[in-house]
């Protein structure tokens, strides 16, 4: 409160007890009227007391405040002061450094004009001599011309000649180097990935026939297969769609049919008959037709097996049953359910090398020849028909190129596809998976022969190792050693862009040179 508010309280006060002191004593007469003076007297008395004690108080208060007040002024003057002192410190000493800065530039430019004078002096001292030079060189020349008989365009020809000479052989011998280096880093990588998968697979190859044998008790047996006039049999034949021999050969009788999953239910249908004893053409259709359903329920069943022992799951069950027939499918004598878990297995080691999806590579692999399952009766290469199966029932898109591309159909996409064609071949080039005709075999290795014999300057060719590696022998006087490094890669070309063939053909040009002395 302010001091100066203090006393028209005190006095307000007092007034008021005076008031309160008349009206007692003109109520209680002249003795309280004494008594209430003397107390307003008194209390007029603490009221001036206590006025003069809070106004010192407030005004210690008061000087208390000034001061703190005061402290806090001078000690943010000190702070400015200081931090202009600084600032003016730091404009000192940057106009020191642009002075000498300033200073370094002068210095500068004057070196700068005595380097300009320097360098003029002496390019004019270098264009007189460079005249002289050409003088000089003219007269050379003109010497040289008159020494060697050609003129400057021809020995400027000549040197050229020569240049482009020295550059293409040293150029040769670079590409030959990067080459050798090249395919010697990309065979090891190829040959480490492939011998590791083929290495972790064991696949067994069983090679199908067109004939199945079926063993009989007696040869009294053989009557009763052919029945009355033969009625059996033709039953039979009709009902299985194969041929039934029934000839000489003690104790057996022969089921003959290209189809595999015909021969397998005619084997069974007439092993059951057989163990039943009743043979009639009712008979024999009733349990050719039951033995049909149970392989064809057995073919899920296989489809299912193959799945999850590759690992695969999520698989459409109509691709599952046609994963099942590959069981009674062949190629080139090789079993393609057999050769199909080979490709898989393959494909995914070979992924794994690589760091891709494994499960994808497997699932390509596997399904790469199903379009060999579907019916005769749609036409188009299989690995088309495989596309289309494979997109309609909502394969992953990478298995349905890989399907798609693996004999180069349709282009790859995706890093798995030449993977999967990589695994389709290793698997159908290894020894005895597969037969191929002797005419086709021998006319693929005269075929070899004369499309290396085509280059010039080839001498004879030899085709070995069943076709696997052509051997060139060149003319020696015709052919250098960088002109066989090329012609091996020209060759090796060719026969990709126009043969087919399993695997990989080797191709090894020879060059050989014979000095022969006589002794006499």
């Amino acid at each position: 409160m302010n001091p100066l508010l203090i006393i028209p309280i005190v006095i307000i006060t007092a007034l008021l007890f005076g008031f309160i002191g008349w009206m007692l004593n003109t109520k209680s007469g002249k003795n309280s009227k004494a008594i209430a003076e003397e107390r307003a007297r008194q209390i007029l008395a603490d009221s001036q007391k206590d006025a003069s004690n809070l106004k010192r108080e407030k005004l210690l208060e008061v000087k208390d405040e000034w001061y703190k007040k005061k402290l806090e002024f001078d000690s943010e003057v000190n702070q400015k002061r200081q931090k202009i002192s600084g600032l003016e410190k730091q404009l000192i000493t940057r106009e020191e450094n642009i002075e000498k800065k300033f200073d370094a530039v002068i210095k500068k430019e004057k070196e700068n004009k005595q380097f300009e004078k320097e360098l003029n002096d002496l390019k004019k001292i270098y264009d007189v001599k460079i005249i002289d030079i050409q003088k000089i060189e003219a007269e050379q020349n003109l010497k040289l011309e008159k020494i060697s008989g050609l003129s400057s365009e021809e020995a400027k020809k000549l040197l050229m000649e020569n240049m482009v000479n020295k550059a293409k052989s040293e150029a040769n011998h670079m590409i030959k180097d990067i080459h050798d280096k090249v395919k010697a880093d990309a065979k090891k990588e190829a040959q480490k990935v492939i011998v590791q998968a083929i290495q972790r697979t064991a696949a067994d190859h069983s090679i199908e026939t067109t004939v199945s044998v079926v063993q009989i008790v007696n040869d009294d047996m053989k009557g009763r297969i052919i029945g009355k006039e033969g009625r059996n049999i033709r039953a039979f034949e009709a009902a299985t769609g194969v041929d039934v021999i029934v000839d000489d050969t003690p104790e057996a009788v022969i089921l003959s049919s290209f189809d595999q999953f015909r021969r397998e239910v005619a084997r069974v249908s007439l092993e059951r008959l057989i163990t039943d004893g009743r043979i009639h053409p009712a008979r024999i259709e009733e349990i050719v037709e039951k033995v049909r359903v149970e392989l064809e329920e057995e073919m899920f069943r296989d489809g299912e097996n193959t799945v999850l022992q590759l690992g695969l799951h999520n698989m459409h069950n109509d691709l599952i049953k046609h994963i099942g027939k590959m069981r009674y499918r062949s190629s080139y004598g090789q079993n393609l359910l057999q050769h199909s878990i080979e490709v898989a297995y393959l494909t995914g080691i070979m992924a794994a090398e690589l760091g891709l999806d494994v499960n994808l590579a497997k699932r390509a692999g596997l399904l790469h020849d199903i379009g060999k399952t579907v019916d005769k009766t749609v036409e188009g290469p299989h690995a088309l028909i495989g596309y289309e199966l494979t997109k309609k029932y909502k394969e992953h898109p990478i298995v349905v190129n890989a399907v798609g591309s693996h004999h180069e159909d349709i282009e790859m996409e995706h890093p798995i596809a030449p993977l999967v064609q990589a695994a389709d071949s290793i698997s159908g080039a290894r020894p005895g998976a597969r037969r191929e005709p002797l005419e086709g075999y021998v006319k693929r290795l005269e075929t070899l022969e004369a499309l290396a014999k085509s280059f010039e300057g080839v001498a004879k060719t030899y085709a070995i190792q069943a076709g696997r590696e052509i051997r060139v022998v060149v003319e020696q006087d015709k052919i250098d050693d960088i002109v066989a490094e090329k012609l091996a890669h020209d060759i090796a070309a060719k026969i990709e862009n126009e043969m087919e063939y399993p695997g990989q053909v080797k191709v090894t040009v020879i060059r050989e040179v014979r000095k022969i002395g006589y002794a006499k």
